[in-house]
């Protein structure tokens, strides 16, 4: 079954938003064992939606449309698949009932610009919304079967799983080979020397692809299979990620292709410990990735951003004359602010950073990119620093905080 996939929206054309509708909907269908001939973008104009349809229709047996349901003015799809197929927009009763029970549940009028949304080309046969306003619709012209669905990412998601997954399955009863994706990430280690230990992977299992993607600091391996054979491909893979963990070591840190902040926390739930963080150079950083982390409240503590010389000395009780010894970044600083943060929150670890991250404020001795991290706990205060520049102050402090949390990770096991 060949499935072209349709975005439609100005914001898409223009680049000002990432396509992630587009995105998701090619990853369900190919994990459900479809192929995807094409994936095109339209913008909101009249003529170019109703173009674009025209020109899709028979050449995909199914064409998935998403955008453009809403009820402000530039919600134009339900006009453009009346125009192209030269159909008359409808009222229909279940798009009614849809829109109805929505604002129902809020205990809401409907407002009068989503009644438009209630309208749909003649011959189209509704797709109730249940989580959101704009009911979708699927479209058989006699070449194509249409999909519209709406493009807020969890109406669309809802209705992916709910209408069009199901409604393709029960129309393609041959064979289909479902495809299969484990994935490793990493973090301290370089693209290039991951792809240099993992040579030879295709070779050692057939039928397994692998795939490299950087998204900084972390490194991503996928490995792809494509087949009917279930069990006997989930083997494979589990035997080539194995594979790969073997040949990577300490530097992966999830095969749950989940980030460094959700391994540590559920780390730190696995072995019954709580976190404190003292901050400097991260700004912060560090408690916004942990915090971003659903739960986090079970083991993260306190946090104190201490950017100053001032407020690492009364906040956290740093020495004055230690500060005035070997500066601000400093392992002695930084095992100071870790070892504080500790004792003043009660937590089982206190981890604190102190650097430079630029672009300016370096000196010979401790340039742009010089991090020292501490991390204490009852059984001492460890430190590590390093010098390495990212060229850019945001990347500088991702690193700087990653490699913090990459500390604890290897501390926790």
């Amino acid at each position: 079954m060949n499935i072209e996939i349709i975005s439609t929206g100005e914001e898409l054309l223009y680049g000002s938003i990432e396509d992630e509708n587009g995105a998701y909907i090619a990853r369900s269908l190919v994990e459900n064992g479809f192929d995807i001939g094409r994936h095109s973008c339209v913008g909101d104009d009249l003529p170019h939606l109703t173009n674009m349809f025209k020109e899709a229709d028979g050449r995909a047996q199914v064409v998935i449309v998403t955008g453009g349901l809403g009820p402000t003015l530039d919600d134009r799809t339900r006009s453009a698949v009346a125009g192209a197929f030269g159909k008359r927009l409808c009222f229909s009763k279940l798009a009614e009932k849809s829109v109805n029970d929505f604002f129902k549940k809020r205990g809401k009028d409907v407002p009068e610009s989503n009644k438009s949304q209630m309208t749909l080309p003649d011959g189209a046969v509704c797709l109730e919304n249940t989580v959101g306003t704009a009911p979708g619709f699927s479209f058989h012209t006699g070449n194509s079967l249409f999909y519209f669905l709406p493009g807020v990412p969890s109406e669309m998601r809802h209705m992916m799983a709910s209408h069009v997954i199901p409604g393709l399955v029960s129309l393609n009863r041959e064979r289909r080979d479902f495809f299969f994706l484990r994935a490793v990430s990493h973090f301290g280690i370089s693209e290039a020397e991951v792809d240099m230990r993992l040579s030879g992977l295709e070779n050692a299992f057939p039928g397994i692809k692998l795939g490299l993607r950087a998204v900084f600091p972390v490194i991503h391996v996928k490995l792809y299979a494509r087949g009917g054979d279930t069990s006997g491909l989930n083997e494979q893979l589990q035997s080539a990620q194995d594979w790969v963990l073997d040949r990577t070591g300490d530097y992966a840190f999830s095969t749950e292709d989940r980030s460094l902040a959700e391994e540590v926390g559920l780390s730190l739930i696995r072995h019954k410990k709580t976190l404190a963080l003292a901050e400097s150079c991260t700004g912060g950083l560090i408690s916004h990735m942990l915090t971003q982390v659903a739960g986090s409240s079970e083991y993260f503590l306190f946090s104190g951003v201490t950017y100053s010389n001032q407020s690492k000395v009364r906040i956290l009780g740093v020495p004055e004359e230690l500060l005035h010894d070997f500066g601000a970044v400093s392992e002695q600083t930084v095992s100071s602010m870790a070892e504080r943060a500790r004792i003043i929150s009660g937590a089982d670890f206190g981890l604190a950073t102190s650097g430079i991250a630029g672009p300016g404020g370096g000196s010979t001795d401790k340039p742009v990119g010089t991090v020292f991290i501490g991390l204490s706990s009852q059984k001492g205060t460890r430190t590590i620093g390093f010098k390495q520049d990212y060229g850019e102050r945001e990347k500088n402090k991702t690193a700087f905080a990653m490699t913090a949390l990459d500390f604890l990770r290897r501390e926790l096991g």
